[in-house]
Parts: structure tokens; C-alpha cells; sequence
């Protein structure tokens, strides 16, 4: 969610901070600041709202210096004003602070501080970061070590990144649970940090990653990383193969837009490098896994939020069907709080587009006290979920801007698949004829979803005559019905509309009640083992009057003829029909909101990388 840029070094702070946060704008947010350190003193400026209202604010005020901290904040506590924004100036205008997280017991040391003259100038958690380090400097210590005793003051998750004018030559950054990334980039004499990658690969892709607890010493030449206790961490630097040119709209209207027609793009390379297909076999040695380690597995929890998690539900479906494992998928927001049975025969596999997810951290840190094995699909390379985890799939989705998932959907699906394939064989629960087979299909998947992106025309039809309707109904069936949970998402996600994703088998008890001409009806109906059954729940929401709408497999004549309207998927192998059918429905819910003229990349109220519960 909040977003966090540093720079140290002989370019002007300014622009460079400015660039950066634009880039994690899709992180979410409702504040922005910056600080510089200016002629030997601290100069903030900041505002409500988006960055343009901070850049219009800096053209009038400007501010520059080699050194400076900027923020993106999502609020948790105070309402979102210019008075809430980070960058916080501690009361001596010496010290400054960004911060991304939840201070749990800030009212404790919000009353403590008050008591000891403090003043405080915002209603947010994160000013009390600043007042213990000035706290701490008045006590003759140096930046580094106050702000290592203020942080053991501090529960909860944190990424925080402090500068003082008194010690204009370093930025000090720490983090602190699972708050979101602290992100080092090295460049030719100057030094960044980020709250995530694509704030600063425009200037650098070396890059060191913080770990829970850690701190860093930035400089000019570099970076000390420390535990919080004190002892030293050797400095390791990543080489980062992301070009930031990626990140970037083209020719498209928006990101979303972007990304849903780069799937082709992300299957490819998700599949790349993994499936021998002359050999008929998948080769996933991020794993670590054995085929002795695969047969003691006796069950997998897949824990993830929101579109990841329905992305498991698709999951569990193929994993119980080609290896023959049970699967449970867990809300990892519910997993943790349940005391779920594992044990080390289970694997608990996290999924998570930043692999910075709060939520699904938190799942994983029960999962290894439990003794479970962890595994993670993730798709920002070096995140913490990738980090912790024993095993790990790359979705190769490449940066995912648009807060509504759509690439980072379709690539864990098919990362399941050759997961569910490379069980089966370890397992032996797949004879090479079957497995083979299966493995030929995966060929086919980047091709079939061009496919649907060539049928835009007609959805972007659908759309026109969808726009103004307030609810919509989406029901599928069996490896389906995370689909219908998907579309509906999608749509109450950007375009505002009242939507809901049902199991088809249930709309008799009870969402039948709802249908009528003013209630469309996405049924999701491709020829797999469940169209049979679909079928009918095209003709029971028809004769309630409804406005069907089939999704149907190309030349069905039987849903042609019995839906309102149809939308056509090509001809899928049913294990990989997720992929295909989600498709039309994000390019539905993407015309839709761009007719309404909403913001389609940055939705209200949500955040593409939630890190905090």
C-alpha cells in the first residue's frame, strides 16, 4: 500500500523521489510528501490526494538538495490530509521520518512522549517514530543508533526510513516484520531505497533487500546492513533482469488494459524454461523437492487473499485430480486464527502477486511454526514471501501496475498446473501416456488466450449495453466456479457495480430469489465435465426472466440459443479452461468502468500491495 523513496547522492533529490513514487502509485494511496535536506535544514512539502496536487504544490514551493525521503500513504490512522502525510518532522525540524505499517501500541507512546513535552502535529501512528528518535538524539546518540532504541519501542510490522540534518551524509532504513519491502539500489556513486522495485530501476538494478529486523546505514557509497541488535549482515546484492520500460502504458489507455493483453506474453514466460515438452515433462527446481519429500506430503493448505486465492481455489481442483493429494485453500486472513492442522507432512503454499501481502505472511510465519514445509508462487522477484519460503514458483508476470489483478491471475494458474503434473509424476499417480498429454496442452495456452483478445470487439459490445446496471450475478461450476468468484470481482472492483460470484448448484438456494430482467446472468459454460449442469442453470435463470449471458465454447448452439447474448471462448482443455474463461470477463469489467469514466488502475479504497491487516 504506502509507497517509500530515498535518494543519496550528486543529482538533485527532488525529481528523482517524484519519479519514484509515481511508479508505486499503484500501490495505493490517498497522501504524498517529500523531504530534502536544503542548505543544511529540513524542507517538507506534501499534500492530500494524488502526487499531481504535490507536484503543483513543489513548482510553487520548490525545494531541492542531494538528499531526500518521499512517501505514498494509504491511511490507517487520520483522515487523509495534508496534515496526515508522511514525510513527519519531529519537533526540533531536524529529524524526519517516513513509515509504512501499523504502530499497534501508539497510543501507549503517543501518551508517554505527551507526558514528556512532546507535541504532536498529525493523528497518525507513525509521528511517534520521530519523536523517540529525537528523543534518542538529544541523548548524544548518533542517527543510526537512535533510531535502532526508537524502533524496540515499536509493535507490529514496519518499514521505516529516517534523515537528519544533523547527519545530512546517510539515510537510515529498517525494517521490521512484514510491512512491505525496504528495497537497496546501488548506483555510481549515489544510493537509493525503495518500498519496492519499480521506484528505482529506472537508475539502477543492483539491489539488496532488507529481511525482517534488519537496518541499513545508506550512503553515498553504498550501505551497512545491521540486525536491530547490532551484529553485522554480510551485504548481498541482486541483479535485477526487469526493464522499467515495462512499466509503462504504450499504446494502451490504461495499465490494466495493458496487462490483461500481455497474458499471452506472461504464459509464455511462465511456462519458459519449466516444461521439456519433447521429453513430456516439467522440471520445477525452485521446489527443492524431491520425489522421497513429495510421497510423505499428506496434504496442501493454499492460503492467499482476494484474486490470488481464487487462483488456488483453480489450484486445488487440479492438485486433487492429477496428484491426488488432498487440498484445502484457506483466506490466509482466516488461516492463521484457526489453528489449522498442519504438521511437517503438509505444505502450506502462499500465493501473492507482491509477495509482500500481510495477511498471507502472517499465514506463512503460523504454517512454519507449525513445521510445515512453505512454498510461495509469487511474482516480485526477492519479495518476502519468495524470501522465506522453502520452495518458490515465479509467476514471470513482469511488473503488474493496474490494481486489479489480471496477468498475475492466468500465470499462477498455469504454475499450478505444471505443479499439479510435477506431483503427479513424483508422486506416481500419473502415467507418462496422461502425463504427456497434459503437458502437450500447456503448449496451447498463450495461443488460446490471443484468441480471446481477438474477440474484443464483442465484449466491448456487451459492455455498451451492461454500463448502467447496478447488480450482476455470475454463477460456474466445479474448476469454473473460481472463475464466476473472479469475474464478479473484477467488476465490483473497478467499475463500482454490486456484482456476486456464485457455485451454480447454489443459486437455488437462495440468489434465484434476485433474478429478474434487472439481474444479468453470467454463466460460465464451456464444454468441461460440468456443462451438462450449467446448461440448466442457463435455462432455470431464463425462465425467471433473467438477462443471460453465456460464456460458451466456439459453435455451442445449444447456449447460442438459449443465453441473451454470448460471449465465445475457443476450444480449451477443461483443466486449462480458467485461463481462457477469465479472460473475456476482465476485458468486460475493464470497458465497463472505462465507459462510467472511472479510474480504472487505481480503483477507490483499495491497494495493490496490502501491507497491513
Amino acid at each position: 500500500m504506502c509507497g517509500i523513496v530515498g535518494y543519496i547522492g550528486p543529482r538533485d533529490a527532488t525529481p528523482l523521489i517524484l519519479s519514484g513514487l509515481k511508479r508505486l502509485e499503484y500501490r495505493g494511496y490517498d497522501s504524498a510528501g517529500l523531504a530534502v535536506i536544503q542548505n543544511g535544514e529540513i524542507q517538507v512539502r506534501r499534500d492530500a490526494g494524488k502526487l499531481s496536487r504535490l507536484e503543483t504544490l513543489v513548482e510553487r514551493s520548490p525545494l531541492g538538495g542531494q538528499v531526500g525521503i518521499g512517501h505514498t500513504r494509504w491511511a490507517t490512522h487520520g483522515a487523509p490530509s495534508a496534515r496526515n502525510a508522511h514525510p513527519h518532522l519531529g519537533m526540533t525540524g531536524k529529524v524526519v521520518v517516513v513509515h509504512n505499517g501499523i504502530v499497534e501500541n501508539f497510543l501507549e507512546l503517543r501518551e508517554e512522549l505527551a507526558l514528556e513535552g512532546e507535541q504532536f502535529n498529525s493523528d497518525t501512528d507513525s509521528e511517534v517514530i520521530v519523536h523517540l528518535i529525537e528523543k534518542y538524539l538529544a541523548l548524544e546518540d548518533g542517527l543510526a543508533e537512535a533510531t535502532r532504541k526508537a524502533l524496540a519501542h515499536l509493535k507490529g510490522a514496519h518499514g521505516v526510513v529516517a534523515l537528519s540534518s544533523q547527519e545530512p551524509d546517510k539515510i537510515i532504513a529498517a525494517r521490521i516484520g512484514n510491512a512491505g519491502g525496504v528495497v537497496i539500489g546501488f548506483g555510481e556513486g549515489e544510493t537509493f531505497v525503495a518500498s519496492d522495485l519499480p521506484a528505482i530501476l529506472e537508475h539502477t538494478r543492483r539491489v539488496a533487500f532488507l529481511e525482517s529486523r534488519q537496518m541499513a546505514v545508506i550512503t553515498r557509497a553504498g550501505a551497512q546492513v545491521q540486525t536491530l541488535e547490532g551484529a553485522a549482515v554480510p551485504l548481498q546484492i541482486h541483479s535485477v533482469a526487469w526493464d522499467p520500460v515495462a512499466a509503462e502504458k504504450g499504446e494502451y489507455r490504461h495499465f490494466m488494459e495493458k496487462e490483461i493483453h500481455e497474458q499471452v506474453r506472461s504464459l509464455t514466460d511462465t511456462i519458459a524454461g519449466r516444461v521439456d515438452f519433447d521429453r513430456g515433462v516439467v522440471r520445477l527446481p525452485e521446489l527443492n523437492l524431491t520425489s522421497e519429500a513429495a510421497r510423505r506430503i499428506k496434504k496442501i493448505f493454499i492460503t492467499a487473499c482476494g484474486t490470488a486465492a481464487h487462483a488456488g481455489m483453480v489450484g486445488k481442483v487440479l492438485i486433487e485430480r492429477i496428484a491426488r493429494l488432498p487440498v484445502e485453500v484457506d483466506i490466509a486472513s482466516e488461516f492463521r486464527y484457526r489453528d489449522p492442522l498442519v504438521d511437517p507432512d503438509t505444505v502450506v503454499l502462499a500465493i501473492s502477486q507482491s509477495g509482500e501481502t500481510a495477511d498471507t505472511l502472517a499465514a506463512m510465519e503460523e504454517a512454519r511454526k507449525k513445521g510445515a514445509r512453505l512454498w510461495s508462487i509469487v511474482n516480485a522477484v526477492g519479495s518476502q514471501a519468495m524470501r522465506i519460503a522453502d520452495g518458490c514458483l515465479s509467476m514471470q508476470s513482469g511488473p503488474e501496475i493496474g490494481v486489479a489483478s489480471t496477468k498475475a491471475y492466468t500465470a499462477p494458474i498455469v504454475d499450478l498446473y505444471m505443479l499439479a503434473v510435477h506431483l503427479g509424476e513424483l508422486r506416481g499417480t500419473l502415467d507418462p501416456p496422461t502425463r504427456r498429454a497434459l503437458i502437450a496442452d500447456l503448449r496451447l495456452i498463450p495461443d488460446l488466450a490471443g484468441q480471446c483478445l481477438d474477440r474484443k470487439a464483442e465484449v466491448e459490445k456487451l459492455a455498451r449495453m451492461l454500463m448502467n446496471t447496478s447488480h450482476c450475478l455470475y454463477l460456474g461450476r466445479g474448476i469454473n466456479m473460481p472463475t464466476a468468484y473472479e469475474g464478479a470481482l473484477k467488476l465490483k472492483e473497478i467499475s463500482y457495480i454490486h456484482a456476486e460470484g456464485y457455485p451454480a448448484g447454489e443459486m437455488k438456494h437462495g440468489p434465484i430469489a434476485l433474478i429478474d430482467r434487472d439481474m444479468p446472468v453470467i454463466v460460465i459454460a464451456p464444454r468441461d465435465p460440468w456443462y451438462e449442469k450449467m446448461f440448466s442453470q442457463i435455462e432455470q435463470a431464463r425462465a425467471r426472466g433473467g438477462v443471460v449471458i453465456g460464456l460458451a465454447t466456439d459453435d455451442d448452439e445449444r447456449v447460442r440459443s438459449a443465453a441473451s447474448h454470448t460471449l465465445w471462448l475457443p476450444d480449451t482443455p477443461w483443466m486449462l479452461s480458467p485461463v481462457t474463461a477469465i479472460i473475456p470477463l476482465q476485458l468486460l469489467a475493464y470497458h465497463i468502468a472505462a465507459l462510467r469514466g472511472l479510474d480504472v488502475d487505481q480503483p477507490r479504497n483499495l491497494a495493490k500491495s496490502v501491507t497491513v491487516e
